[in-house]
Parts: C-alpha cells; sequence; structure tokens
C-alpha cells in the first residue's frame, strides 16, 4: 500500500515537471531507512507542513515573492511620478521661456556684477519644497555657500544673510548656517508660480532684509537632461543712485517723465528689476526640478526592473531546487521500501 501511493505520487511529479524516468535513476538511494525511522520522518513532516502548508522550503520562495510584489508597486508608483513631472514640465517650460524677456533687458541696461564688493549682501537661495529631483537642491546649496564663503573673505565688516525659496535649501542651510538666515518662503509651487505672488514675496524681501546688493541662486534650465547653477545679481536702490554701476548712468541719456525725482525712478527700477529676476528664477527653476524629477524617476523605473528581473530569476531558481530536492527524497524513499 505503502509502495503504491510512493509510486503515484511520482507519477504525478513526473507528469507535472517534465522530468525523466533515466534522469530520476541516476540520483543515489538510501536502503538503510526502517519503518521506525520513516514513521519518525513522517511525524517531522506533519509538524512542518502545519507551520508552512506549502513546505518548509517554501519559506524562501514566500520571501522572494513578497518582494517582487513591492518592487512592482515601486516600479508603478515611479512611473506615474514621471507621468507628473512630464505634465508640470511642459506647462512650467512654456512661461520660464518667456519670462527671460523681463530681466534680460535690464542686464543690458544696468549691467550685471556678480563680484562686487559691498559691505551688506543678501544671498537667495532658490530651491524645491519636495525631494526625488536628483541634486539640483545641493548644487543651488553649494553655490549659496560659496558666496558666503567669499564675502566673509573680503573683509571682517562684511555682513552676509541667507534669504531661502523651498524646504529643502532650508533643510540643508540650517545645519552649519542657522543664525545667517534671514528670510524663509514656503510651498510657493503650491498653487502655482505667478507673477502676482512672486511680487509680493519680492517686496517682502526687499522690506525685511535691507542690502547694497541681492544675488539670486538658482538652476536655470537648459535641456531635459541638464540644469546651469546661476547667480543673478541686482543692485539696491542707493547702489543704483550713487552710480557704483558704470553702465546705471545710461538713465541719463533717456527721457524720463518725472526728471525731477531721479530717486523715485531708481526705487520703481530696482524693485520691477528685482522681482522680475526672481519670477525668472523660481520659474527655471520649477523647470529643472520637473526635469530632474523625470529623470530620477525613470532612472528608478529601470532599476526597479532589473530587480525584477534578479528576484524572478532567483524564484525561479529556488522553486526549481524545491521541486528536484522532493524529487530526491520521494524516490530514495521508495527504493527504500522496494529494497
Amino acid at each position: 500500500m505503502a509502495s503504491g501511493r510512493v509510486g503515484n505520487r511520482i507519477a504525478k511529479l513526473i507528469i507535472c515537471h517534465g522530468s525523466s524516468i533515466s534522469s530520476l535513476r541516476a540520483w543515489p538511494t538510501t536502503a538503510a531507512f526502517t519503518a521506525q525511522s520513516w514513521t519518525r520522518l513522517g511525524s517531522r513532516m506533519a509538524a512542518v507542513q502545519e507551520l508552512a502548508p506549502i513546505g518548509a522550503r517554501a519559506a524562501s520562495s514566500q520571501i522572494v515573492r513578497t518582494r517582487m510584489k513591492s518592487v512592482k508597486s515601486i516600479q508603478k508608483i515611479t512611473k506615474a511620478m514621471k507621468m507628473v513631472a512630464a505634465s508640470k514640465l511642459r506647462g512650467i517650460q512654456a512661461k520660464a521661456e518667456n519670462s527671460r524677456g523681463m530681466w534680460q533687458p535690464f542686464v543690458a541696461l544696468l549691467g550685471d556684477n556678480p563680484g562686487i564688493s559691498v559691505k551688506k549682501k543678501v544671498i537667495v537661495t532658490v530651491s524645491s519644497d519636495k525631494g526625488l529631483c536628483g541634486g539640483i537642491n545641493s548644487t543651488s546649496v553649494k553655490y549659496s555657500k560659496a558666496l558666503l564663503r567669499m564675502n566673509a573673505l573680503m573683509g571682517a565688516d562684511k555682513e552676509t544673510k541667507y534669504v531661502i525659496i523651498g524646504e529643502k535649501g532650508k533643510a540643508q542651510l540650517q545645519r552649519d548656517s542657522r543664525k545667517a538666515i534671514g528670510f524663509f518662503v514656503g510651498e510657493t509651487q503650491k498653487i502655482g508660480i505667478c507673477f502676482t505672488q512672486v511680487a509680493m514675496i519680492a517686496d517682502d524681501i526687499l522690506k525685511n532684509n535691507k542690502a547694497d546688493v541681492y544675488q539670486v541662486v538658482f538652476n536655470k534650465f537648459a535641456s531635459m537632461v541638464s540644469f546651469l547653477p546661476t547667480v543673478a545679481t541686482v543692485l539696491s536702490t542707493e547702489m543704483l543712485a550713487a552710480g557704483l554701476d558704470g553702465k546705471a548712468g545710461g538713465l541719463e541719456s533717456y527721457e524720463l517723465e518725472d526728471a525731477d525725482m531721479p530717486s523715485e525712478i531708481y526705487d520703481n527700477l530696482a524693485e520691477f528689476q528685482f522681482a522680475a529676476v526672481l519670477y525668472n528664477a523660481m520659474l527655471e527653476n520649477a523647470c529643472s526640478e520637473a526635469g530632474a524629477r523625470m529623470r530620477a524617476m525613470e532612472n528608478s523605473t529601470q532599476n526597479a526592473s532589473d530587480m525584477l528581473e534578479r528576484l524572478t530569476l532567483t524564484y525561479n531558481r529556488t522553486r526549481q531546487t524545491s521541486i528536484t530536492t522532493e524529487l530526491i527524497e520521494i524516490i530514495s524513499g521508495a527504493a527504500a521500501l522496494e529494497g
């Protein structure tokens, strides 16, 4: 009876797994088992099946299947995040390209002096509120720290403050420059970037952080795969009025409506220039963030696919090993009973 049941199980396994009789006969047999040994082995196998119904060896297969399921879920999430980033990029890129025409005339008229030496300087660091976008935030922070050190080397009387836009820039700069942070603005992309919003932010920065020069650090969008760290310099009203910029005197060649009130003209010009530069900087940085997030999610999706292939191969090998081991045990048991 026992040998008949064993024979039926061997036949079923041969049909299910495609093994041949000749290959099974090549495995070594064990004839040293006694009836008592088989009884003890049967009780142990029953206890194992209570803990793991699909067999003790299936525990490792179950772990691999769970890992494969989690990797597939992560792959779906990264694909969705890539599509969302691509959609945002298409909308922001057009606005960023149009905003470049707002501040470029100021550079042609007033010039750009990134290395100017002044007593008070404010570094406006533009970063993102969310992560998973590569190293754009680290790049802005590195440039901001370099500007702070350069200004400190010019003299002990130099005063430099940070104005941070974005949660990620704040998280990095407050580790070692908490005292240098003078102003912070967050959640700027929650309702979309518009000039009205940026003008209000620029007005708060100018009122609460008086300085001679404002340097805006941001990532300029170059293409889908690259961005350029950029520093835009904006002079204060007093600097323009004092004529420290060589090209500021070019205003005298223009016909002005309020020629008797040049200070008011300089005030309006400096405020609008700062708002225009900040508006373009936030849009350019948002474009760079979306492009970097697209690349990061694409790489993550590809890594998930590679990991899934490796896990599938591991799972198949583990399953085949378990099947082969069971066949060996059954054939050895049958040979022992026949012997």
